[in-house]
């Protein structure tokens, strides 16, 4: 499946988390990327194959093959991947990763009370589940 679609692991409990799903999920026009929450079996699996604890985990990943993107750098393969406009935050990897990723894990740190956390779990539309692992 990753060689062919690279896969977002997320946080589907976290607001913030899944609204950026959702906006994957409604600008990746070309059904490029698969998602997998971390509180599902294949995400969970996922993380821990990365040495992530699922039950408490400091990012989100982006597998593409045998690669693998964490904290700002997973979050700019995915802008990346969808294409233009979207593409065009990519221009942030000019910022060096030693300032982007400490952003991002207070962000990621303290994304439940910053954002919220949801224990409804969204509903995806019929053509979006087919994209969801």
């Amino acid at each position: 499946m990753t060689e062919t679609h690279p896969i977002i692991l997320f946080d589907a409990q976290c607001v913030l988390c899944s609204a950026h799903a959702r906006f994957v999920l409604a600008n990746d026009r070309s059904g490029r990327f698969r998602l997998a929450s971390m509180q599902g079996e294949a995400g969970a699996a996922l993380y821990r194959r990365f040495g992530i604890d699922p039950a408490d985990p400091d990012t989100m990943l982006v597998v593409e093959g045998d690669r693998v993107f964490r904290d700002s750098d997973a979050v700019l393969a995915v802008w990346r991947g969808l294409g233009w406009p979207w593409r065009a935050a990519g221009v942030m990897t000019l910022v060096p990763r030693g300032l982007r990723d400490p952003v991002y894990r207070w962000v990621a740190r303290n994304r439940y009370r910053l954002f919220g956390r949801s224990e409804q779990c969204w509903m995806p539309t019929a053509e979006q589940r087919e994209r969801l692992l």
